[in-house]
């Protein structure tokens, strides 16, 4: 079975850990968007691993991991995570990473543009200034460099030399910045083609050949179903698409190839940077749950912002990604609270919205109508059987379900590998 894991609010929701278990029982794991812009994090045997651009399968012996083509893929990045993994014990073969030779690939000048884009807004977006959204950009305007590219002195020398002359012009005369040199960039980036070239093949024609034979694959994104670039709150977005629409774009396999999608939600919502957020906390609730929950990046550090379930968003994402399970993540994190709110709607100028708006101004002033449950006041980390739950905390997933016309299969409570609940 060919499965994808989707985030269903703003990112962040604990995809890895459920990841890091599916893919102990699939053959492949296959990253399809985002950059080094994200990251997940998986705790095994009180070991914390920081995942940026490889999937976090490639914990799992004999599980061969591929970033597809819709991945922007920073070379200094990658080679730093493999290294660091094999100063874990962990070997990063040929055999188990494929790097599409069409992933786009970020350069010097992306990550110096992404900051500076900031200093020029009024209204700031919030990037992690890693270049992703830049080399998008280049991608779009078809002026991109590829991974293909590092392998090729001819063709990384010409485009290389091309993107300068545009690039240098653009840094001097709009922000007032030196050159980039040639020489130095192309010969950074020929060692880089060097390093990764025993890992780079079609991945397209890989996935297709391994799904015709019957083998099974796992589909992870980055980010979440609204940091979408279409269907997120725009502006406040990432640069590619995170939902399911986006695997096939992103890895070259069609649809027909994909048999279920999961929804990977926090039983509350975080996001990290700017942008609307209807159901943010209060202050001193928000300090209590981020420090419960270790609410803080993957990949920058930053403390997330975070607020109560907000069912609007959830079911939008269940619509547009055709989900049929939910994963609902840190529970164990809302324990210790007497009462927890669930969003059933928006209010706005007099007017109640039941589904998610459009409109960036609606999402913005909004103010949430809650319904109000009773917590359960009660430790779940060693709880491993769903009827073994407390009655509050089975009738607030049972509620969710209801809201959002799903079912739940999977309830993480706790951070380990094991504190999970099979439903």
């Amino acid at each position: 079975m060919n499965i994808v894991v989707i985030g269903s609010q703003w990112g962040d929701e604990g995809k890895g850990k459920l990841i890091d278990i599916l893919s102990q029982n699939t053959d492949i794991t296959a990253r399809y968007q985002g950059g080094n812009n994200a990251g997940h994090t998986v705790i095994v045997d009180d070991k914390q691993y920081i995942f940026h651009l490889l999937p976090s399968a490639i914990l799992h012996e004999g599980k061969v991991c591929v970033i597809g083509n819709g991945v922007v893929v920073d070379p200094k990045a990658l080679l730093v995570e493999i290294e660091e993994l094999a100063g874990k014990g962990i070997k990063v073969s040929a055999e188990r990473l494929r790097i599409s030779g069409l992933c786009h690939v970020v350069m010097p000048y992306h990550r110096i543009l992404d900051g500076l884009r900031e200093t020029k807004r009024k209204n700031k977006i919030g990037t992690t200034g890693r270049g992703i959204g830049p080399c998008y950009a280049d991608k779009v305007t078809r002026c991109g460099i590829r991974v293909i590219d590092l392998l090729n002195p001819k063709m990384l020398k010409e485009k290389l030399a091309d993107n300068l002359r545009e690039k240098n012009e653009i840094f001097r005369k709009v922000y007032g910045r030196n050159d980039f040199r040639f020489r130095n960039i192309y010969q950074e980036y020929l060692a880089y083609g060097k390093a990764l070239a025993p890992y780079v093949c079609d991945t397209a024609i890989y996935l297709n050949e391994a799904i015709d034979q019957k083998k099974s694959v796992l589909f992870e994104g980055a980010q979440g179903t609204f940091l979408d670039i279409d269907f997120g709150t725009y502006p406040f977005v990432t640069s590619s698409n995170s939902i399911v629409g986006g695997v096939c774009a992103g890895t070259g396999v069609p649809p027909t190839k994909i048999d279920k999608a999961i929804a990977c939600v926090k039983a509350y919502t975080t996001r990290v940077g700017e942008g609307p957020f209807p159901t943010e906390f209060s202050t001193h609730l928000e300090d209590v749950i981020r420090q419960k929950g270790k609410e803080y990046g993957a990949t920058t550090g930053r403390p997330r912002r975070c607020g109560w379930f907000d069912s609007l968003l959830v079911r939008y994402s269940v619509i547009i990604n055709g989900i049929s399970e939910l994963a609902i993540m840190k529970l164990d994190v809302l324990d210790e609270l007497k009462e927890i709110k669930i969003c059933t709607a928006y209010k706005h100028k007099g007017k109640i919205y039941k589904t998610f708006p459009m409109d960036f101004e609606v999402i913005s002033e909004a103010k949430p109508v809650y319904e109000t449950m009773p917590g359960w006041c009660t430790p779940l980390t060693a709880i491993r059987k769903y009827g073994d739950l407390p009655k509050n905390a089975r009738a607030y997933l049972e509620r969710l379900e209801e809201l959002l016309k799903v079912k739940v299969k999977y309830i993480s409570i706790g951070s380990s590998r094991s504190a999970i609940i099979f439903r």
